[in-house]
């Protein structure tokens, strides 16, 4: 197995043949520093003319264009959206699901966009669909997969829940993440769960399975979960926090409550 790269701590400081490996899509972003210097535009039209499909290049950077703001987020959200009108317009989902398995990281954040966003399918099938997404190796797949079907998640929370719930028992830590981190009340880049913000106890049927887990990755999440919940129910949060300590005082109960609680506490 290959060492994994370390990545540079500056854009200036990233080699010109790295950069251009990233841009080409040969190799996947190593740090934040890297996935804020991909020309995504570059590596769109280097995509689209390997897999023969040029004639959505214009299109897509239209929409691109058009952008009030354009950040990395607003860009990848557009060239995903993008891919995903013209292959539904073209039935073309022989190319949808090369990008899925593509060695650069952004390209599959396309891919995750072309499922969380296709409305011919429902809540059920867009989360079976995304969970190969939320056990991506990398950072930035797993963020923006579970940003592309939490507006569904929102407006179908029972469903989701009752999903959700059973990625909690999943082995592999980043599935169970997601479970936590796609549902959170008020989450970070996306709109908040109103629902959750009032009544964050519709959500005890995923956090508790991950009350103790092992994973810090998981733990963090779960805090993170419940001080969102504590900025507008706090006695909530309280309680849960002390009940969970009741029942199951180890090293990670305790790391989640103390994260849990840092807003109440300050």
């Amino acid at each position: 197995m290959t060492e994994k790269r370390k990545g540079a701590r500056s854009i200036k400081d990233i080699p010109a043949d790295i950069l251009l490996q990233l841009n080409k899509g040969e190799i996947e972003t190593a740090n934040l520093t890297e996935w804020l210097a991909v020309d995504q535009k570059f590596l769109l039209e280097t995509l689209l003319i390997q897999n023969n499909r040029s004639e959505y290049l214009q299109p897509i950077l239209r929409r691109v264009d058009q952008l009030k703001k354009q950040t990395v987020n607003t860009i990848n959200e557009a060239i995903g959206l993008g891919i995903l009108d013209l292959a539904l317009k073209n039935q073309d989902e022989e190319f949808i699901s090369k990008l899925s398995t593509h060695p650069a990281d952004f390209v599959r954040c396309w891919a995750a966009y072309t499922i969380g966003r296709n409305n011919t399918f429902n809540i059920e099938e867009k989360l079976k669909k995304i969970q190969s997404f939320a056990a991506d190796t990398h950072f930035g797949v797993r963020e923006i997969c579970w940003m592309t079907v939490r507006p569904d998640i929102s407006k179908n929370l029972k469903e989701s829940f009752s999903i959700l719930s059973e990625w909690t028992k999943h082995e592999n830590e980043n599935i169970r993440r997601f479970a936590s981190e796609s549902t959170r009340p008020r989450g970070v880049w996306c709109e908040h769960i109103e629902a959750l913000k009032q009544n964050p106890g519709l959500g005890l049927e995923i956090l508790e399975p991950l009350q103790s887990d092992s994973s810090k990755y998981v733990q963090d999440s779960v805090g993170n979960w419940l001080n969102d919940a504590s900025k507008s129910q706090p006695e909530f949060v309280v309680e849960i926090c002390d009940e969970w300590l009741r029942e199951s005082n180890t090293k990670e109960t305790q790391y989640i409550v103390k994260k849990a609680l840092r807003t109440i506490r300050k």
